[in-house]
């Protein structure tokens, strides 16, 4: 039987992903969209250092318990990798266990990769994959201690996008999941995130990966989050440093802009650097972001 604590890296060796309570399949069964015969899922190390997950076609929660008694609220987390790959430890298994710490029920969603050679509706997919988890930890919230209306959704770069999508797009009718109010997230952490599918701002790679080259209007225009807020957006916090040349800042200003447009409470933090990218790396001049996030927390979430 195959174990899921297991991937396969690059050079054909295994390593365990520490730190989880466990892992949960999101789906029973195939996951709604797959074609079947999917190929082996990789991790290897970027070019960067970073840890990163490549193939992703059986998604999972990684579930990190909170620290301490009573009911506590939960934050899924999806991690950034312009939708081809997921920095999975850097912004996601380090950054639960922080979370876990301070007395989160924690999750990282590991989600799949939009390839329209492995799914139908492929641009669909990751967001499928997150309303279901969402659906999923609001419907295990009594067993896991978790508060069902405290359940926030955090996403980096483009994590960040399908954090946003899962955020404003919940009552939008869309292949193979489910929409309304048991897939609405109820408050929005988007680090450094991209926003807009539009031309002079978007993340071309993201856009790329996520519409494929020739992208419908129609598909822009729902995926441009900032087009998207309603009064119903969860209150959000957006963090971004000045100097991503990854992913403009412009994203974020402009999220935010739409937000307080649409009366939705927003925190907005623009760091002098940082760069892109940074998430839990401790020696980043942006790791500040992380007081932010634990301040805006507890005074407007807890």
């Amino acid at each position: 039987m195959r174990s899921i604590f297991l991937f396969l890296f690059a050079m054909a060796a295994t390593v365990n992903i520490e730190g989880q309570d466990k892992i949960l399949s999101l789906y029973e069964g195939s996951s709604p969209g797959s074609k079947g015969n999917p190929p082996q899922e990789r991790k290897t190390i970027s070019d960067y250092g970073t840890p990163i997950l490549y193939n992703v076609t059986e998604p999972e929660l990684w579930h990190y318990s909170a620290q301490g008694k009573g009911i506590k609220p939960a934050i899924i987390i999806c991690p950034g990798g312009g939708y081809r790959v997921e920095a999975y430890e850097h912004e996601g298994s380090q950054v639960a266990e922080w979370l876990s710490q301070l007395g989160y029920e924690a999750f990282v969603l590991k989600y799949r990769l939009p390839e329209d050679s492995l799914f139908s509706d492929a641009t669909f997919v990751p967001l499928a994959d997150a309303r279901r988890a969402i659906a999923l930890v609001r419907e295990k919230a009594s067993e896991w201690s978790i508060n069902p209306d405290k359940i926030g959704i955090l996403g980096f770069s483009a994590g960040g996008h399908l954090a946003a999508s899962a955020s404003n797009l919940f009552n939008q009718r869309v292949p193979l999941s489910r929409e309304g109010n048991k897939v609405r997230p109820d408050f929005s952490i988007l680090v450094y995130p991209v926003i807009s599918m539009a031309d002079t701002i978007t993340h071309q790679g993201s856009r790329e990966a996520l519409l494929g080259k020739n992208a419908s209007d129609k598909l822009v225009q729902l995926f441009s989050l900032e087009k998207q807020i309603t009064a119903n957006t969860p209150p959000t916090i957006i963090i971004h440093a000045k100097d991503d040349e990854g992913v403009s800042v412009e994203n974020t200003i402009r999220y935010a802009k739409a937000l307080r447009s649409n009366n939705v409470a927003v925190k907005e933090v623009l760091l002098e650097k940082g760069g892109h990218g940074f998430g839990f790396r401790k020696e980043s001049p942006a790791f500040i972001w992380t007081e932010y996030l634990e301040h805006w927390l507890k005074e407007d979430i807890e």
